[in-house]
């Protein structure tokens, strides 16, 4: 008869922690206004290196037929064409090279003669596997998509989590929300990381991450909202972010270990995409402990979320065996 060992997992974070959250809700609130506050000073008067998508131009996928590409090679020869802003990468196999150029003035015929410019200066060493123009319009028009997904997918969580709980916590994850978007922003606008639509699809992706982890935390509260019905709020609080610090811990180190090693490995093409998730995940997990819970202990919350009676039983007894 085949046994199975009785494996009852592993506790990283002891069930009696008690980390005094609240204790820097204060600080971490002027932080995090403090940062927003200049993530929206550098958007406007810094503003963001958008990529092809959303400046138009072109790009340009060629192969060298001998060996890996020479990028510093490359980036000489097309230099030297006088095009603007150009942008030279590695992209998948190393002999595959991928070049950005901007927008040239005077429509499709410019655009045209740019690729042959770029085509003739690589000479027989490189063939073409691939070109994507993007013209002024459509990339106005696809900065302009991307901005009301992004608001529209804030929106949706918004009235999601005022249906399921109640405005105090829709308010608080509205505001963490924003905290991470203009925050994320605010760092490709300071360092000048090119903005394209793979980071619209980053900051998307990091809306759901930050929303799924301050509803975890938020649906702590309310359980423990229920059972403690006279406990201060700022302990209830803390009891909750506790409850919920492995899972919250856990999940982000996971997440981070996978996106660290796509930032190593992943190639230049991925490599801002990566580092935004990887920043965004970072800054959610900041925004569901330091912003959406602790604006709770400011707004306040109403205490009689079941009608159920703790049936007698002692509520310090109770906070005890948690």
């Amino acid at each position: 008869m085949f046994l199975v060992p009785d494996f009852k997992g592993y506790d990283f974070f002891p069930h009696g922690t008690r980390i005094d959250f609240m204790r820097f809700k204060g600080p971490a609130f002027g932080l995090s206004i403090l940062l927003m506050v200049l993530s929206v000073a550098l958007f406007l008067f810094n503003g963001l290196n958008y990529g092809v998508d959303f400046k138009g131009g072109s790009l340009i996928e060629v192969q060298s037929k001998s060996s890996a590409a020479d990028l510093s090679s490359i980036r000489q020869k097309v230099g030297s064409l006088g095009l603007g802003d150009v942008q030279i990468q590695s992209f998948g196999a190393p002999s595959d090279v991928l070049i950005r150029v901007e927008q040239q003035p005077g429509g499709e015929k410019a655009q045209q003669e740019t690729l042959n410019k770029v085509l003739a200066a690589l000479g027989d060493d490189y063939t073409q596997r691939r070109v994507e123009v993007v013209g002024p319009a459509v990339s106005s028009e696809l900065r302009m998509t991307g901005t009301i997904a992004v608001l529209c997918s804030i929106l949706a969580i918004i009235t999601y989590v005022w249906f399921r709980f109640e405005w105090q916590f829709a308010l608080g994850t509205v505001v963490a929300l924003a905290h991470d978007v203009l925050v994320t922003v605010g760092i490709f606008s300071l360092f000048q990381l090119e903005f394209d639509l793979s980071i619209v699809a980053a900051l998307l992706t990091i809306l759901g991450y930050s929303v799924n982890d301050t509803v975890v935390v938020s649906d702590r509260i309310r359980e423990n909202l229920r059972k403690f019905k006279k406990t201060d709020l700022t302990e209830l609080l803390n009891l909750s972010i506790n409850e919920t610090l492995s899972r919250t811990i856990l999940t982000g180190a996971t997440t981070i270990a996978v996106l660290v090693a796509l930032y190593i490995f992943g190639g230049e093409v991925i490599r801002n995409f990566t580092f935004a998730m990887l920043f965004g995940v970072l800054i959610g997990t900041y925004s569901s402990v330091f912003i959406a819970a602790p604006l709770l202990g400011y707004l306040g919350v109403k205490r009689d979320w079941s009608v159920e009676s703790a049936g007698g039983k002692d509520e310090k007894a109770a906070a005890g065996k948690a």
